[in-house]
């Protein structure tokens, strides 16, 4: 008898293996059942069956059993492993709190599922930008290999609290420079 993976059915085997904060999900190989309809929008909302999903405590528990393998993200608990689609990053850094300045700064990102991190070696900030419109798009390393891309209203606050440096403009946090443009080309 096959059984076709389900949000519910996941969830359940998600509340089982996780009883408090991040579930050990890198040690976890269960066989791959496939994918499953679920999608993380860029604006971090979560979608199931094309419906966003309603239930911050829903979304926060299938946040902890979520990792990327290779190129592919997936849902994994004990027993199965389904894909998901994830449009940018699957998280969304949508706060931060900067205590210190200069390079004794430490900046501190909330996400939108409630993971705190701070950034420096352990969570660096990087920033791409797109190769037509020069658009930045700044993340910053939640949890292995998953990252948060930082929203616009954060990273105009970071850009206010920002430094230059070695012929770069970025911000310190953690005793780390992070580079987000180089000098000459800001205005």
């Amino acid at each position: 008898m096959i059984v076709k993976p389900t949000a519910e059915g996941l969830a359940a085997s998600a509340r089982a293996a996780s009883s408090r904060g991040i579930p050990p999900v890198h040690l976890w190989d269960p066989p791959d059942c496939g994918d499953l309809d679920i999608r993380i929008a860029r604006d971090g909302t979560w979608f199931y069956l094309g419906t966003p999903i309603g239930r911050p405590e829903l979304v926060r528990l299938f946040s902890t059993i979520l990792r990327k393998d290779g190129d592919r993200y997936v849902l994994v608990t004990p027993v199965e492993k389904v894909g998901i689609t994830v449009e940018d990053a699957p998280f969304v850094a949508v706060d931060f709190e900067a205590e210190g300045n200069g390079e004794t700064q430490v900046l501190t990102f909330e996400t939108n599922v409630g993971d705190a991190v701070e950034a420096g070696e352990a969570h660096p900030i990087r920033v791409e930008r797109d190769s037509e419109t020069g658009e930045p798009s700044p993340y910053v390393h939640v949890r292995a290999d998953l990252e948060a891309l930082i929203d616009r209203k954060s990273f105009y606050r970071l850009v206010e609290i920002g430094a230059h440096h070695e012929g770069w403009f970025g911000v310190w946090s953690g005793g780390r420079f992070f580079p987000v443009i180089p000098s000459d080309e800001l205005p």
